[in-house]
């Protein structure tokens, strides 16, 4: 599916940082639109439906996959995460660029759908970090936390099936680096055709 507006996926284990970067990033980019999942885990902290996640029951959730209402969807930590179609599809044909926060099952998933899309991975510095990190939050018991990280290893090989990785150390830097790939994109050639078609069209281009 060909649109003007740049798709951009940001995927990354559990406490590595991905919500907050890409909360920064909206905040700096006001040509950046964010797609809200919808999710059957509960909120966390002082998440608000609708704001980080559409916080649904998994009835609901399968009643929507029947239906056809997600581009992608996927299980992860034993919760369901599933991307609207219809908020995606209007955002990108209006010309905007939109980003989503995804697992890697999904990432790969809206890559064969948007062959254009632009996947991004997170890495954390090192496993040791990781584990402080999630061990910080305060928000998961132990268990919950060993899970986390066994999950981690496996999302972290998938890192190889995408365009960019970002190391997240220092905060900062992993903040520029996620608006240098964002910024780099806009500026290819197939995005500003797309984009900038009339332009293109009246210099002898299309």
């Amino acid at each position: 599916m060909e649109t003007p507006g740049n798709l951009f996926c940001v995927a990354a284990p559990s406490g590595t940082g991905k919500s907050s970067l890409v909360k920064a990033l909206l905040e700096l980019d006001s040509r950046l639109a964010v797609s809200v999942s919808h999710t059957t885990r509960k909120p966390r902290g002082q998440e608000v439906d609708g704001r980080e996640y559409h916080f649904i029951t998994e009835p609901e959730f399968r009643a929507m996959v029947a239906h056809g209402d997600f581009f992608e969807h996927a299980e992860v930590h034993g919760n369901l995460y599933g991307t609207s179609r219809k908020a995606i599809e209007a955002r990108l044909t209006d010309g905007q660029d939109v980003v989503l926060e995804i697992d890697w099952q999904g990432a790969l998933q809206i890559k064969r759908l948007f062959p254009h899309a632009v996947l991004i991975f997170i890495l954390p510095p090192s496993w040791g970090e990781l584990m402080q990190r999630l061990d910080r939050r305060g928000e998961d018991t132990p268990e919950v936390i060993a899970t986390r990280m066994a999950n981690a290893r496996t999302e972290v090989a998938q890192a190889r099936h995408f365009d960019f990785v970002i190391i997240n150390s220092l905060f900062e830097t992993a903040l520029f680096d996620l608006k240098t790939v964002v910024h780099s994109q806009r500026l290819k050639y197939a995005a500003q055709q797309r984009n900038r078609s009339q332009v293109f069209a009246a210099l002898g281009l299309a």
